[in-house]
């Protein structure tokens, strides 16, 4: 589970502690008491764990950054709801209340969830990103810059680093346009079922049907991985080779102020080393 999560229902963000406490707080929490009065060790354990996955279900939001966005110390101690619409405000409160839509408690986005001014955290977040977004029981991709009535293919969004792991780490992902209308006439609520949206997807990135509706994070297809990276930016020069970490299911240490050089080099060293293949360097 990520660090923090935002409670969609209030707009508060959330600790660990704070939500166990929600829970411990919750109907679902009485109902559990309840019913394990009435049943067997296994019975309970079993009702354990089906009440509290649901619980502490989580949304993701895959975005590109602009300019204002609301950081961990701007809504800390304050419900979201309640501030400004102004840049990445109205963006946060309105993905908040999609969540709550959808019937998701819990929601993540990169902006406010991690406290950036922790190295420790800001290591443990990188190592972790892939595994939240593939753990995530929904994520919602929000493309600015793409209209009610346009196609996906000349979204941004498509060009940043950090967004390819936040294509395919997920299981269920839904896009929605600059209005925060869903995108196209989905035949499925998720779009990675459907098969209009996967033929755009391939076209986008490049990247097989079957890499986008089941991706596995490892060294298989090393080189195709790495390809798909090649046409992407990030703003820190860093990041090109970090985003990669979770793709590959590497846990290499992240070190800002190296060059991207040394970033991708260190990167690509570790995937000749577990993989033995050589022709990567091909890339």
């Amino acid at each position: 589970m990520p660090m923090r999560l935002l409670h969609t229902p209030t707009g508060i963000l959330c600790n660990r502690d704070a939500q166990v406490s929600r829970f411990m707080d919750s109907a679902q929490c009485k109902q559990l008491e309840f019913q394990c009065t009435t049943c067997s060790r296994d019975q309970q354990m079993e009702l354990i764990r089906a009440i509290i996955s649901k619980y502490f279900e989580y949304i993701t939001l895959s975005h590109r950054w602009g300019e204002g966005e609301p950081l961990l110390r701007d809504i800390e101690g304050h419900t979201i709801y309640g501030m400004s619409i102004k840049g990445g405000f109205g963006k946060l409160q309105a993905f908040c209340r999609i969540a709550l839509e959808w019937d998701y408690l819990w929601a993540w986005s990169d902006t406010c969830c991690i406290d950036k001014d922790s190295s420790s955290e800001v290591q443990e977040t990188i190592g972790s990103m892939f595994t939240w977004y593939q753990q995530s029981a929904l994520t919602i991709v929000y493309l600015s810059d793409v209209p009610d009535t346009d196609s996906l293919e000349g979204s941004k969004w498509f060009t940043r680093g950090w967004t390819l792991q936040e294509l395919l780490a997920p299981k269920s992902v839904v896009f929605y346009t600059k209005t925060w209308s869903l995108y196209g006439n989905p035949t499925s609520l998720n779009h990675k079922m459907d098969d209009v949206v996967l033929e755009e997807l391939k076209k986008v990135t490049g990247i097989e049907r079957r890499f986008l509706t089941t991706f596995s994070p490892g060294l298989d297809d090393a080189r195709s991985r790495l390809q798909w990276a090649s046409q992407r930016t990030t703003t820190r020069a860093e990041d090109i080779a970090y985003s990669l970490f979770g793709i590959f299911n590497l846990h290499l240490p992240v070190m800002y102020g190296e060059s991207a050089e040394n970033a991708l080099g260190r990167l690509l060293a570790e995937v000749v080393s577990h993989s033995g293949d050589i022709s990567v360097l091909d890339w």
